[in-house]
């Protein structure tokens, strides 16, 4: 075939490409963002120390405790979902935006951190059920 007759047939015939759909569909153990409650956080930093990356990253204060969350360093590998204890963190379901600025999803919380709940007062101990009590006479 000659190359000029090719191009002429595709200038008369115009695009013969398809258009993706402007998301695709994810599988369902997809996993986006990481997804911060800071009314559930206790502020026990295990989230960042599991982090592999360093996306996120918290900083113990006296009364309270200062979490970030970068996520154009997160490797979505689900890490600090799994540690966490009051479960506070999870992850989104359909991909992160599209940014052009480093640092332009990048989130801060500050959480009041919560005192320790007092231990709850040891019940009195019942005497078992079917035991004799001792009357002071021989059987």
């Amino acid at each position: 075939m000659n190359v000029v007759t090719m191009l002429l047939e595709n200038l008369l015939h115009g695009t013969s490409t398809f258009r993706f759909p402007d998301c695709p569909p994810t599988c369902p153990r997809y996993r986006g963002l990481v997804e911060f409650d800071p009314l559930l956080c206790d502020g026990c930093g295990m989230c960042s120390f599991v982090c592999t990356s360093a996306a996120i990253k918290g900083k113990n204060r006296k009364e309270k405790y200062e979490w970030s969350y970068d996520p154009g360093a997160c490797t979505f590998c689900g890490r600090c979902i799994d540690v966490c204890a009051p479960h506070n963190l999870k992850m989104q379901s359909q991909r992160p935006p599209v940014y052009t600025v480093n640092g332009e999803l990048k989130k801060s919380y500050t959480v009041i951190r919560k005192p320790p709940a007092p231990p709850k007062p040891a019940a009195a101990a019942e005497p078992a059920i079917g035991s004799a009590a001792p009357t002071g006479e021989p059987q």
